[in-house]
């Protein structure tokens, strides 16, 4: 892959952080939706819009399901896996500890790409991602404490669980860069099978009571669980993983500002702070992506 491709390929996989940045403002306009039911819900729609797309199109749709085994569990179990235990984490321990916890994927990803045929660990990756780490500790502590009770040490261990899960999936998600991205589609539709079981389980059915929630319900199926699976597929197969795995600290920033703007939340110098370590650590950690839009036929 030329190295114009490989940044085209970066960019759209950054498309899907800024879609997860609207997650929080869908998922709170959703009400008392129960969360496996809102992801069944959402990873259908996901999946239909593609399949829909192969019927207009005229694909055979059976070529698209007949992947490898293996892409099939890493889609599945990644997509899924990373559901389930978040949201088990944040029933099992306090939402923010979790949270924090679980976002450190990005920085995993960073780490384990080192493994990657063909990649290289740089010192501006580092510097990055624990630019953008700090930052998003920065973000949440300004508005609860970050203490960890051994009560809830079950809940910690789900969210870091959760952590590895989609950072895991992220990278090995490099060594099917042959299978089309809109697979994707059909593992969602699989992620949507298996998380309305989960709801059958550990829930009550609640529905949206009105409009505004069910817009919100389509909003997330069409974009933060939607398309930014697809872009993310793309872009982790083709893209800079290194540099995804830095910037997509911004997603929860994204949330935070969307979440001030629609007087849901609280401009304060946490939020200034954790702005400047997260961009900070995107622009540090995107160095050579700069230097490839600035100077095109220069080699990576």
């Amino acid at each position: 892959m030329s190295t114009i491709s490989r940044t085209r390929a970066t960019a759209v996989g950054a498309t899907a952080v800024l879609m997860w940045g609207v997650l929080a403002l869908f998922t709170t306009l959703t009400g008392d939706v129960p969360p496996f039911l809102l992801t069944a819900i959402a990873f259908s729609i996901g999946g239909l819009l593609m399949i829909c797309k192969w019927v207009i199109r005229g694909d055979d749709i059976v070529s698209h399901l007949r992947q490898p085994v293996g892409a099939w569990i890493l889609g599945v179990v990644g997509l899924f896996g990373y559901h389930f235990l978040y949201f088990l984490a944040l029933k099992s321990a306090p939402p923010v500890q979790a949270g924090l916890i679980a976002y450190l994927w990005p920085l995993l990803i960073v780490v384990f790409s080192a493994l990657l045929p063909g990649e290289k660990l740089r010192w501006f990756h580092v510097i990055g991602a624990i630019s953008g780490l700090v930052g998003t500790v920065v973000l949440v502590s300004g508005s609860a404490s970050l203490e960890l009770n051994r009560s809830e040490y079950f809940g910690y261990f789900l969210a870091l669980a959760c952590a590895f899960t989609w950072s895991g999936y992220s990278v090995l998600n490099r060594r099917f860069g042959a299978v089309p991205t809109d697979t994707v589609g059909a593992f969602c539709i699989v992620v949507a099978v298996l998380s309305f079981i989960a709801h059958l389980v550990f829930e009550e059915t609640i529905m949206p009571a009105n409009m505004i929630e069910w817009l919100a319900v389509i909003g997330l199926g069409l974009f933060p669980v939607g398309l930014a699976f697809f872009a993310w597929d793309y872009g982790t197969k083709h893209g800079d993983i290194q540099v995804l795995g830095a910037i997509s600290y911004a997603a929860p920033l994204i949330s935070t500002i969307v979440l001030i703007a629609f007087g849901m939340g609280a401009l304060t110098w946490s939020v200034f702070w954790g702005c400047v370590f997260i961009v900070g650590g995107a622009v540090v950690s995107s160095k050579e992506l700069f230097l490839t839009i600035l100077r095109p036929n220069r080699s990576r």
